[in-house]
């Protein structure tokens, strides 16, 4: 392979971490434990919850097949076409903050999967977490622990802890 396209394919790989991130990741955070967003044994974000309708019904609405559209590697589910067309136009809109991981847990530096029924909005952002212990946690200084999440996003998904995104988690923080 010839240095220029050595150099093409690291670009590419860089672009595609940026893209998934949407923030520059040295090499070695690329190669992380866990996806950048969190997805289902059947590849949905969210276990196949609407996000749009978390901003528009101010509940969580479970999304239809029949509506679906794939982004960053996942397959994201809503309850109308409308709703599928809202998060198209827009996903970071939409899409729940540090890829629906739990979001006490990353300003925590952990990645752990967060749950679709324990969420809340703030400044128009989504986020979800944990459990209910997690939830309280994350809202009694949610400025601080954004902040700290923000800090430790992505570098999170390399989380060497106990808690990972794949397991059963009926616990909290």
């Amino acid at each position: 392979m010839s240095p220029i396209s050595r150099i093409a394919r690291s670009l590419s790989a860089c672009a595609l971490a940026i893209s998934l991130c949407g923030a520059i990741v040295l090499p070695g955070a690329a190669r992380a434990d866990n996806p950048a967003v969190v997805v289902d044994d059947q590849g949905r974000a969210v276990e196949g919850y609407d996000t749009v309708a978390y901003f528009t019904e101010g509940k969580a609405l479970r999304g239809d097949p029949a509506f679906m559209h794939d982004w960053q590697g996942a397959t994201w589910l809503f309850t109308s076409a409308e709703h599928r067309d809202l998060f198209a136009a827009d996903p970071e809109h939409y899409a729940p903050q540090f890829g629906g991981y739990c979001a006490y847990a990353v300003s925590t530096n952990h990645a752990i999967k967060g749950r679709p029924d324990v969420w809340s909005i703030h400044e128009d952002k989504l986020y979800l977490n944990l459990g209910p212990g997690a939830q309280k946690k994350w809202e009694r200084d949610v400025p601080g622990n954004i902040a700290r999440a923000v800090n430790n996003w992505p570098s999170a998904l390399q989380d060497p802890g106990r808690r990972k995104s794949g397991g059963t988690e009926t616990s909290d923080r």
